[in-house]
């Protein structure tokens, strides 16, 4: 066994428009970063938190990486206790799965330490029971991407089943986050509870659209399908000026254009040669509405959480 041990979970972008719930994809632009040390003293403690997100629970109960290791802790039945500590590199309240980050840091860092480590299904339920502390639901989205890497589809929560779907050579990730904050909660909040059948049916239709581009690498295929008619259009409101962001992306040659998660980043799919006009385009919407972002670029590669030391 060892002590001591960091991991890496990269930032998320989730539901990727089509697949509320159900789709992400990891982004390896920016990420948290989370250390575990094994201590003598029984229980799970957060030494530390810096980075991006300070002002975040101490206590490892009401931290999602805390809450999440501890799940860990318990099920693999360990003595003793482990620290953890925390740099943030994802912005608070983004809509890049940095709840879900940390507590995949957290469980790949200390399941490093066990004598036997679990596997990632099982690391998968740890790490859930932490974002449930910060969402208030269990939704894995952000979790499953973060942990596998990549585009992933996740059905089910009792029993979650994983698909890493492919992503077409060439594409990439535009992220464009606007310096403001918006909570998942306040976001899941103002979603309806029905929707039409007309509406269910067009989501549905898109969403198979969009995978079977993604196995048959038809781009035409997933710029046609690449559109939220359910959920989108309900959030589209909490963001100054997303339309505007959505016609300059799209102009500029994206694939698609959507809300990254809760909001309020906002990401687009393009082919490498679109991406930094798109990503110009979209900051410059932004700024129109006052607003300074954040942004990168990214490839969309099938590498998930791991140790880097």
């Amino acid at each position: 066994m060892i002590d001591k041990a960091t991991a890496f979970a990269p930032a998320t972008v989730a539901n990727v428009a089509v697949g509320f719930d159900i789709l992400g994809h990891a982004v390896q632009a920016i990420g948290d970063t989370v250390t575990a040390t094994r201590s003598a003293e029984p229980g799970v403690r957060i030494r530390s938190i810096t980075g991006t997100a300070e002002d975040l629970p101490l206590e490892a109960a009401r931290n999602t990486a805390g809450r999440a290791v501890m799940t860990l802790w318990e099920k693999a039945g360990m003595d003793g206790g482990v620290e953890l500590e925390i740099v943030k590199g994802i912005p608070l309240k983004s809509g890049l799965g940095g709840s879900a980050a940390s507590a995949v840091g957290g469980v790949v860092a200390a399941n490093a330490l066990l004598p036997s480590p679990l596997d990632k299904l099982d690391l998968l339920r740890c790490a859930m029971t932490g974002e449930e502390v910060a969402s208030g639901s269990v939704h894995v989205d952000n979790i499953s991407p973060c942990l596998f890497g990549g585009l992933v589809l996740t059905v089910g929560i009792d029993d979650p089943r994983i698909k890493q779907i492919p992503v077409p050579p060439g594409v990439h990730c535009v992220l464009i986050h606007p310096h403001m904050h918006l909570a998942t909660k306040e976001a899941r909040g103002l979603l309806q509870a029905a929707v039409p059948m007309s509406e269910f049916v067009w989501q549905m239709a898109n969403l198979a659209g969009f995978l079977a581009g993604c196995y048959s690498n038809d781009l035409d295929v997933i710029r046609e399908a690449f559109q939220d008619v359910v959920v989108e259009p309900q959030r589209a409101s909490l963001i100054p000026g997303f339309a505007k962001v959505r016609e300059a992306a799209m102009a500029a040659g994206a694939l698609g254009c959507s809300i990254s998660g809760a909001g309020p980043t906002v990401f687009a799919w393009c082919e490498e040669a679109q991406a930094e006009q798109a990503k110009r385009d979209m900051i410059a919407c932004f700024a129109a509405e006052g607003l300074d972002s954040d942004s990168w670029i990214s490839a969309i590669e099938p590498v998930g959480a791991r140790i880097i030391g």
